[in-house]
């Protein structure tokens, strides 16, 4: 019943997010490998470019060519934007999507973060997935980032 639950919101209040992920993964579908973390479903995407993730509804987008252990955390993190979707609706892509795309590609704010040393993790938006992620998946981050810095740019408590 509770999963029930979480779709019937996700493509209720949650519909904007979801309809785009879902041209996404069929978009995807058959041509790159997809899985499944907790209630979401992953694709892996084949990209040499520096793309790392991006969580739209149920649907999870990936960087498939990096290493085991970022895939791990990226995969619990992108799940809290998951949650997020499902408590803000229709105000996701205003409140979390948009804010963390300017956060991460936006080329002064990405110089920025490089000079100073400020986590990506430090904005509201990625510290909130990541406390979020591994709340409701009930895993644990691995990589020296997340651990350093994944709890908007401070040690995680584990």
């Amino acid at each position: 019943m509770k999963k029930f639950l979480f779709y019937l919101v996700q493509f209720t209040w949650g519909l904007p997010q979801n309809l785009i992920g879902l041209i996404g993964f069929l978009f995807f579908l058959g041509r790159m490998r997809h899985d499944r973390f907790e209630n979401a479903i992953i694709t892996y995407i084949d990209s040499d470019k520096s793309f790392g993730g991006i969580s739209l509804g149920i649907f999870i987008f990936v960087n498939g060519r990096k290493k085991d252990d970022w895939l791990h955390d990226t995969r619990i993190h992108e799940y809290g934007h998951t949650i997020q979707s499902v408590v803000l609706g229709p105000l996701y892509i205003l409140v979390i999507g948009i804010p963390s795309m300017i956060w991460c590609n936006l080329p002064p704010i990405v110089r920025y973060r490089k000079e100073h040393d400020v986590s990506y993790y430090t904005i509201y938006c990625e510290g909130w997935a990541n406390l979020w992620g591994s709340r409701f998946s009930g895993k644990t981050f691995v990589t020296d980032e997340l651990l350093r810095r994944g709890r908007f740019g401070k040690p995680w408590k584990q």
